[in-house]
């Protein structure tokens, strides 16, 4: 709309119009919706906190002048929201007993992170033409990204996506939490180190890559043929020597609360033998997606003498080169958002 439609629109809506308010804030709400899942690392929270964003912009609409900085006032409700959220609820992470020092834990030691599907993703208007552009949204939104983010303290996490991801100013940044520009630069500095030593060593190799590419889209078949014939030596050929696999706390075939992952190629081998040619094994099928801008597959399985197959675990997947070098597993509470199927 226009900058005359718009500012009656806003007149409406501070007046007391729930339509007019609704027509405002709607186009917001994917885009929103990304935001508060940077900062939680959980798509329903997300959700619940987006919401939460409407409801507040909606009660302190009359303390809204109007103009350009709409979306900035939504982003400012939306941020303060997730850091009360966050207050209320501080929540521990995982380490792995007895791994190597100096390793990078991988997504499932964040129990609380969720996968996005790009189908949403795709809701957004970027407005993105640049390489550069598409690039860092990208980066900024896949698993790795959001489970190293979680190290971060509320207040460093808000700072980093305001000013990294969203690329507002030290002063916009400031402003919106109500801090010194100086606290904001060393906040961010602290920050920035904080996430180097939570990312894989090689990320800017594999970040490169836009959208989902003829070799990656090989690899993922090379993945799912070597699990469907539960061949154990062609699942070995397509992970990296030092791959990882986390499985999310509940999924995987793993019922306890807390995640379980493993890290090197026999490792994870050793820990899939029972799945794939044990008593327990089960007739496998595989449906490809796509969450996180990453290659996905959705896992379905089907018990002696059932005539279907039932939803199992949503496998997120970092492809590095031609190999699969992270594995990252989800139980089919997922499958709603992905609007996959509950049983084949």
């Amino acid at each position: 709309m226009d900058d005359r439609t718009h500012s009656q629109t806003i007149a409406r809506a501070k007046a007391g119009d729930q339509e007019a308010f609704a027509g405002l804030v709607e186009s917001y709400r994917r885009e929103l919706h990304v935001h508060c899942y940077r900062m939680l690392g959980s798509f329903d929270e997300a959700e619940d906190l987006v919401q939460e964003t409407f409801l507040r912009a909606w009660q302190g609409r009359e303390g809204f002048r109007g103009g350009p900085g709409f979306r900035a006032w939504l982003y400012r409700i939306a941020t303060n929201a997730c850091l009360d959220f966050l207050s209320l609820r501080p929540r521990p992470l995982l380490t792995a007993a007895g791994r190597e020092r100096g390793s990078v834990p991988p997504p499932a030691a964040v129990p609380w992170l969720q996968p996005y599907p790009d189908e949403l993703l795709k809701e957004i208007p970027s407005g993105l033409d640049e390489p550069e552009a598409v690039f860092i949204a990208k980066e900024t939104i896949e698993l790795a990204f959001l489970a190293a983010i979680q190290y971060l303290t509320p207040r460093q996490r808000a700072v980093l996506i305001l000013r990294d991801v969203l690329g507002w100013s030290a002063r916009e940044t400031a402003e919106l939490l109500g801090v010194s520009v100086p606290s904001v630069t060393s906040g961010l500095q602290r920050a920035r180190l904080t996430m180097r030593t939570h990312l894989p060593q090689h990320r800017l190799e594999w970040t490169s890559a836009t959208g989902a590419g003829d070799v990656e889209r090989a690899v993922v078949q090379r993945y799912v043929d070597a699990l469907q014939r539960a061949d154990e030596d062609a699942v070995a050929l397509v992970l990296c020597e030092d791959a990882k696999v986390g499985h999310q706390g509940g999924s995987g075939g793993h019922t306890g609360a807390e995640p379980v992952w493993f890290e090197g190629r026999e490792a994870i081998i050793e820990a899939w033998a029972p799945i794939l040619h044990g008593p327990d094994a089960q007739d496998l099928r595989f449906i490809p997606t796509r969450a996180n801008m990453q290659p996905a597959v959705a896992t379905y399985v089907s018990n002696p003498g059932a005539s279907d197959f039932r939803a199992f675990a949503l496998a997120v997947l970092r492809v590095e080169g031609e190999l699969v070098a992270d594995v990252t597993i989800f139980d089919s509470k997922a499958f709603a958002a992905f609007e996959l199927p509950e049983a084949l």
